[in-house]
């Protein structure tokens, strides 16, 4: 079953959990064959119910001791920016979308999203333009991160959080 991981990681990032549950966007994943879609969701005040989806299996949790499994079953993560998903989504191999929250103040997460995006790594988007990115992305662009690279990244995390 062609699946689709979305995690927010330990924080709270509901318009990105409303926005990949909205018809439109469940359409334009069901519209590329996916069948199956896995949110964790963290401290967000939204879990959605298994029935909340019609054309679309979905399952919800807000925190596993690893979330592993999820990312080696999916065909596809869509993460919120944060360092640590994308490093684990990117170690597994995984195609990945991030969904940068621009909503944030002082924003390092564009920062680093559109880093990975320019190394082509990943495709990323705001929540606004979540559906018609689901609906155009080509995700055959993308390129492996290579194990060897960690300290590159590294070395940009601690350039964008002012740290060198």
């Amino acid at each position: 079953m062609k699946t689709v991981f979305v995690t927010v990681g330990t924080t709270s990032f509901d318009e990105l959990i409303e926005n990949i549950t909205s018809s439109e966007s469940v359409q334009a994943l069901k519209a590329r064959g996916y069948e199956c879609l896995v949110l964790q969701v963290g401290r967000g005040s939204l879990l959605p119910a298994a029935d909340s989806c019609p054309h679309i299996r979905l399952e919800a949790f807000r925190f596993k001791d690893s979330i592993a499994e999820d990312m080696k079953r999916a065909d596809l993560v869509i993460s919120h920016a944060g360092a640590g998903s994308c490093l684990e989504a990117l170690g597994a191999g995984k195609p990945l979308l991030v969904v940068v929250n621009d909503k944030l103040m002082n924003n390092h997460q564009l920062e680093l999203a559109q880093q990975l995006h320019l190394d082509s790594h990943l495709l990323y988007c705001t929540c606004s333009t979540l559906t018609e990115t689901l609906t155009t992305m080509d995700l055959s662009v993308l390129q492996p991160f290579l194990p060897g690279r960690t300290q590159n990244f590294a070395n940009f995390l601690d350039k964008a959080l002012g740290v060198q």
